[in-house]
């Protein structure tokens, strides 16, 4: 199931996980350490975020490192 770009950059979390991968690649616990909320809870926005290919997703041994793919917010931006 595809999600709703728009849907998936309409809240101001997912906005702000954005904000934080696009200069680095972050793993889900120093994502939860920038917001008042859980890792499960950033989990759940960047899972949805995930399902637009909005972040890159590398696994590296347990570990998930997501990245900001701008090809996927040019299109936002046409």
């Amino acid at each position: 199931m595809t999600q709703d770009i728009f849907h998936a950059i309409s809240d101001p979390t997912r906005r702000g996980i954005l904000v934080l991968v696009a200069p680095q690649t972050m793993i889900p616990n120093a994502l939860a350490d920038h917001f008042d909320s859980t890792r499960q809870g950033v989990s759940k926005h960047v899972k949805i975020l995930a399902a637009c290919d909005l972040p890159k997703q590398e696994k590296v041994g347990r570990e998930i490192y997501y990245q900001y793919n701008p090809k996927k917010m040019k299109a936002v931006d046409k």
